[in-house]
């Protein structure tokens, strides 16, 4: 479905104009790590965090309310946000794959206020969940930045055309 900004493609179908319009959107990649209530790691890849601003320093992102780490996000208190680059591409696939195996290697250990932290990513922000908005089936997760990390510098790890990409 190529098309250019002076013969735009069409498309009446609001899920797919969604669908493609977002496909050509690139985005920045992020593990959200936390603890469930029995203390073990929970986390996963997201690629809709952002910052709401620095005044109080706020950020967001979105989360499926069908995921395997809902349940432990509702209860949580504390986040951290691992933003990724070139060399966290396994890592992002992992986050993102079968929720069993996500902590089974040894790249990552227990940091501020007990979360799990990953090793060799670009940035990690320590995070208090202020607030969680549910919308349909899909949640908004608003949070505090309370401290951070500054890791390796790298370029980033994005997310486009439903693949990650070096940018």
């Amino acid at each position: 479905m190529s098309s250019n900004l002076s013969n735009p493609l069409h498309i009446q179908d609001p899920v797919e104009a969604l669908k493609n319009t977002f496909r050509n959107h690139a985005s920045g990649v992020a593990v959200i790590t936390m603890l469930d209530e029995s203390g073990k790691p929970i986390g996963f890849t997201a690629t809709s965090m952002t910052s709401l601003g620095a005044n109080p320093p706020l950020a967001s992102f979105n989360v499926s309310s069908g995921s395997s780490s809902w349940p432990a996000l509702c209860k949580a208190t504390w986040v951290a946000i691992h933003t990724l680059g070139e060399a966290n591409q396994a890592l992002a696939e992992k986050m993102a794959a079968d929720h069993t195996k996500r902590f089974l290697d040894d790249d990552w250990d227990f940091g501020a206020k007990g979360l799990p932290i990953f090793k060799g990513v670009t940035s990690v922000l320590i995070a208090g969940i202020r607030e969680i908005h549910a919308v349909e089936n899909n949640a908004v997760v608003i949070v505090d930045v309370i401290d951070g990390l500054v890791g390796v510098e790298q370029r980033p790890l994005i997310y486009f055309q439903r693949g990650y990409r070096i940018g």
